[in-house]
C-alpha cells in the first residue's frame, strides 16, 4: 500500500523536469563559470518564470558550489526570481523621474487591465505586475518594460492595446 501523497503522473514530470535541468548543466559543461546561464536557461525552462529551490541545490550538487553561493546569486540578479512568476514580468519604473510623471498613475492601469493588484500574478500566470528601478528611458516616463520591451508615454488605450497583444487578442475596431 503507498501513502504518498505524489500521484505516478507528477513523479513522472518530477523525473522528467530532474533530466531537463541536468541537461541544461551538461550543456554547459558543469562549468561554475556558467552559473548565471545556466539558472537563465533553468528559470526559462520552468514554465513558470523561476528558479525552485529543488533546482537550485541540483545546481549547487552538480557544480560542486555551496547553495549559499547560489542563492547569492538568485537574490542579488534582478533578473532572477525565486518565487513562481507569470510568463510576463511587467516592471513599471519607480524612479524619481517616472514618478513625478505618474508611475502610479500606470500602475493603476495595468491593475484595472489585468484584474491584479502590485505584486500579483494573474490567475493563467500570464502577467506578474512589479515595480522596478530605473530602464533608463526617462524621456518616455512613466515607463513600463516587459522582457526587453520599454513601453513609454503610457495611456489606458495603450496598455489595454499592450496587454492584448501578449494575449493575442486584436483590439482593432471595425
Amino acid at each position: 500500500m503507498c501513502c504518498s501523497k505524489v500521484t505516478k503522473d507528477q513523479a513522472l514530470e518530477i523525473i522528467k523536469r530532474y533530466e531537463q535541468v541536468l541537461a541544461i548543466i551538461s550543456k554547459y559543461g558543469k562549468a561554475k563559470e556558467q552559473l548565471l546561464s545556466i539558472l537563465l536557461d533553468i528559470q526559462a525552462s520552468s514554465g513558470e518564470n523561476y528558479v525552485a529551490e529543488v533546482w537550485a541545490e541540483v545546481v549547487a550538487c552538480q557544480l560542486d558550489l555551496p547553495i549559499t553561493k547560489v542563492h547569492d546569486v538568485l537574490t542579488f540578479y534582478a533578473m532572477f526570481n525565486i518565487e513562481p512568476r507569470g510568463q510576463y514580468v511587467i516592471e513599471i519604473c519607480k524612479s524619481t523621474p517616472c514618478h513625478v510623471t505618474k508611475a502610479d498613475a500606470v500602475v493603476a492601469m495595468f491593475e484595472e487591465v489585468l484584474g491584479i493588484k502590485l505584486g500579483q500574478t494573474t490567475p493563467d500566470n500570464l502577467f506578474t505586475l512589479m515595480h522596478t528601478s530605473c530602464v533608463g528611458a526617462c524621456d518616455i516616463g512613466p515607463v513600463a518594460k516587459i522582457g526587453d520591451e520599454v513601453y513609454g508615454n503610457l495611456t489606458p488605450a495603450k496598455v489595454a492595446e499592450i496587454i492584448a497583444s501578449y494575449r493575442g487578442v486584436s483590439l482593432c475596431q471595425k
